[in-house]
């Protein structure tokens, strides 16, 4: 049976329930907040790694990424060898004000050029002086943290596998080797 009131009372209930508890807000500029491990906040360049192959700028679903470059030719290696070219970059700049934070760019990018930094504190008054240049991309590079160890039950990645068999392959080739060497000299020291 309804008792008329019975869903104010409830409510006032829980007011007032919630009017002692202590505030769990953080006082934000005082005190930084804690944010998870995977945090999104700005994307991060580490310019070396970036061979200009333009899949970020291409893959990016706002077309917020922009990338100029130029071509240099790089002399041979070897005397006798050719010349090669390379690309060289010249711009790369995100413009925030667009990026939609789906880390698109991050996931396609072939040689791990671009990281998601944890950093946010990135407000700008005019929203022009939120394409952020490589200069400033590059800063951000510093903030992204460490990544997770492996698990320790997890599967040893296969290029680690196929790097630990060929070493103990050649191990034991040269451990057969020198004890074939040591039984050399030990029957021509006995002769």
């Amino acid at each position: 049976m309804n008792i008329p009131g019975s869903g104010l009372a409830k409510g006032l209930a829980v007011t007032l329930r919630t009017l002692t508890r202590r505030a769990e807000t953080v006082p934000y500029p005082d005190a930084q907040p804690e944010l998870a491990p995977r945090t999104r906040g700005v994307i991060g360049l580490f310019e070396e790694n970036c061979t200009v192959c333009m899949l970020c700028a291409r893959e990016c679903p706002d077309w917020c990424i922009y990338i100029d470059s130029h071509k240099e030719t790089v002399p041979p290696a070897a005397p006798g060898g050719r010349e090669r070219s390379r690309n060289v970059l010249d711009r790369f700049a995100i413009d925030f004000a667009l990026c939609m934070y789906c880390g698109i760019c991050i996931e396609v990018c072939p040689f791990d050029a671009l990281f998601w930094s944890p950093e946010f504190e990135y407000a700008e008054t005019d929203i022009r002086d939120l394409t952020h240049e490589r200069d400033r991309l590059r800063e951000w590079m510093w903030t992204v943290p460490e990544p997770p160890a492996l698990d320790p039950g997890a599967e040893e990645p296969k290029e680690v596998a196929a790097a630990r068999k060929t070493a103990e392959k050649l191990a034991k080739e040269k451990e057969a080797q020198e004890k074939e060497a040591q039984d050399k000299e030990a029957k021509e020291d006995g002769a």
